[in-house]
């Protein structure tokens, strides 16, 4: 299994979202220019994104996007999934009727757990989680950089 651009980068923007300090909406522009991401690829990936319910647009001057539920109430996988598609590491895990050898198969067990625990860790991971984790990172290079 291989994160695309889009799973990344959207990581990425909620995280940036996650991170303000302020109830506010993050203009698009301001978003992608924090992220380093074109505005024209980020507006994509919040379409889906916004479509599963974890972002949500504000109109308006002062609008922009905000996550739509508290970051302690998104894991990774709902982003992954929103961004991917399902996060099997094989196309006959999410899709056992399209082989003929699943019934026999040992290797289509190992597929299956495979995928199983790769959907549990990142189940296990909330944005808000990893926002503390990037905010202890900041205060490090803050503290080493005095």
């Amino acid at each position: 299994m291989k994160i695309s651009t889009r799973g990344r980068y959207g990581v990425r923007a909620l995280l940036e979202l996650a991170m303000q300090e302020s109830n506010w909406p993050v203009a698009l522009k301001t978003l992608a220019e924090k992220q380093d991401i074109s505005v024209k690829y980020l507006e994509q990936l919040l379409i889906p994104l916004k479509g599963a319910d974890l972002v949500k647009s504000v109109r308006g001057a002062r609008g922009g996007y905000m996550l739509a539920r508290p970051a302690s109430q998104i894991v990774m996988h709902d982003i992954l999934r929103a961004l991917e598609g399902p996060l099997a590491v094989v196309e006959c895990v999410d899709n056992p009727n399209d082989c003929g050898r699943v019934s026999q198969c040992v290797v289509h067990e190992l597929w299956e757990e495979m995928s199983r625990l790769v959907r549990d860790y990142l189940n296990g991971i909330t944005l808000e989680e990893l926002a503390h984790r990037q905010q202890g990172r900041e205060f490090k290079k803050a503290v080493n950089s005095q």
